[in-house]
């Protein structure tokens, strides 16, 4: 289906000067006439033409049509597709034609789809849809924010996690929203929910050793929480690949929630916790290694005092207890002889 936008239908004010004539000017002229006529009898002919030009300007009012910016109307003539309207202004239409779209009663929990004044109840589908139903038939073209909600999801390692996006969207070819999908909104917070499922399963959580989130063989750095951008951007073209038949644009993809699922987030953290004091006591050690290093080759160059093998490895014991405690030291002063 290829959209037809049509943009020579901008006569609104004038097809308005003609319905206003067509109410009053015909009901003018019978009663001027009427008046006229001596014996009281009524004039038929002007009393027809009055008629059936009320019948023809009721007609012509479901003709006109107002289009702010940033909306579209999709036009079908007895269930043939004529056109879209996208351009804002009034507009006069064959008054037989009929505005299509399927979705207009689909509000989704989501930015510029929300009307509180108008709505009358609200349907749940599925979990991360509420659908709100309301009339009018116009389709936005503005950019709208689908913020589905969060999903429980196994990683790469198995590890639940729950996951969160924020998906920015806009339609593109109205025709295709209309007439190639039953319902666009639905169909995109659908292919939203299986993207995100396809690609979260490719990362870890974490950083992991031999995991290849890429698929060139490779073992890489990729993960859930360090690559968040790159992570968003594949589930970005994932959904536009399923959305292209739509006519939706998917403009972009933001994380905006991650975390461990409860039934492990509190072994997790026991795990990053011990693995950060693993960590931190690695670098203590490796600093009080290097001054342990740095005191024997200031005590022997500078032959401040000759010590033998025994005496060093209980020099050194003492400086890592020193340097190595979580506790101050509390250290015995000898004041006799070294022996």
């Amino acid at each position: 289906m290829k959209e037809i936008v049509l943009n020579k239908k901008k006569n609104g004010l004038a097809m308005l000067c003609l319905n206003i004539f067509l109410w009053i000017g015909p009901m003018v002229c019978f009663i001027v006439v009427q008046t006229r006529i001596k014996d009281g009898s009524l004039a038929v002919f002007p009393f027809i033409i009055m008629i059936a030009s009320i019948i023809l300007a009721s007609i012509m009012l479901p003709g006109f049509k107002v289009l702010k910016p940033q909306e579209a109307l999709v036009l079908t003539l007895f269930g043939k597709y004529v056109g879209t309207l996208k351009e804002e202004g009034y507009y006069f239409v064959n008054p037989f034609c009929v505005a299509v779209n399927p979705a207009a009663k689909t509000k989704l929990n989501q930015s510029g789809d929300i009307d509180n004044e108008n709505k009358k109840f609200t349907v749940s589908l599925q979990p991360q849809a509420n659908l709100e139903i309301d009339g009018g038939k116009k389709i936005s073209l503005k950019m709208m924010t689908l913020n589905n909600a969060k999903q429980k999801i196994n990683d790469c390692l198995g590890n639940p996690i729950e996951i969160g996006i924020a998906v920015i969207w806009q339609v593109s070819d109205t025709a295709k929203a209309v007439f190639n999908v039953d319902n666009y909104k639905e169909y995109l917070s659908l292919q939203c929910d299986a993207a995100l499922r396809n690609i979260v399963r490719l990362y870890p959580y974490d950083v992991a050793q031999n995991v290849d989130t890429t698929g060139d063989g490779v073992s890489d750095d990729g993960s859930l929480r360090g690559s968040s951008d790159v992570v968003a951007n594949r589930i970005k073209e994932e959904i536009q690949s399923k959305v292209n038949e739509a006519g939706l644009e998917i403009v972009e993809a933001r994380i905006t929630y991650l975390a461990y699922a409860p039934e492990i987030a509190a072994v997790m953290l026991q795990r990053q916790q011990a693995s950060a004091i693993i960590d931190a006591r690695k670098m203590i050690v490796d600093g009080a290694v290097g001054m342990v290093e740095m005191a024997l080759d200031r005590l022997s160059a500078n032959n401040v005092v000759d010590l033998d093998d025994e005496r060093k490895a209980q020099m050194v014991s003492n400086l890592l207890v020193v340097l190595c405690g979580n506790k101050d030291a509390t250290p015995i002063v000898n004041s006799g002889t070294l022996y």
